[in-house]
């Protein structure tokens, strides 16, 4: 049988995207992405989690995120896990385990957008696929399964 590794998160930004370009020009993005739950513990107070991922994008989507993301902005990635490792300058072994995306979805409302954002007016130039007349996933947040 084989193995299944996907990560689906909804969260924001911890900070605007590190985008650097390697060899050949490829552009690669990295940035934390913070995902919160609510809960109510057996007192029946409110609690809220956060957890912290590090998304790193490649080519097409690191170029976008470097184009529309900021810190703040609400984001849907689907990608997969990898942990990498190294030694440090001591010779220590250190890992890290990072979510590879594959697919990226913004998520902020078109009228919290920024100037700029894919949502927004006139800012559509560039984006292969873009549907001005298709509802983003953040008019259709209720409806969501989770």
């Amino acid at each position: 049988m084989r193995g299944v590794n996907r990560v689906m998160l909804i969260g924001n930004l911890g900070r605007d995207p590190d985008v650097q370009h390697l060899e050949g020009n490829i552009a690669v993005a990295k940035f934390p992405l913070a995902t919160t739950e609510t809960f109510k513990d057996r007192a029946g107070k409110l609690i809220s989690q956060t957890e912290w991922h590090t998304v790193v994008l490649w080519r097409g989507l690191a170029e976008l995120a470097q184009k529309y993301l900021h810190k703040g902005s609400l984001v849907y990635i689907e990608g997969r896990l990898r942990t990498r490792s190294w030694e440090d300058k001591e010779g220590n072994k250190k890992f890290a385990t990072e979510v590879v995306g594959d697919n990226l979805i913004m998520l902020d409302k078109r009228t919290d957008a920024p100037h700029g954002h894919p949502n927004s007016p006139g800012a559509t130039e560039g984006l292969e696929g873009f549907n001005p007349d298709m509802p983003s996933l953040g008019d259709a947040s209720e409806s969501l399964p989770f």
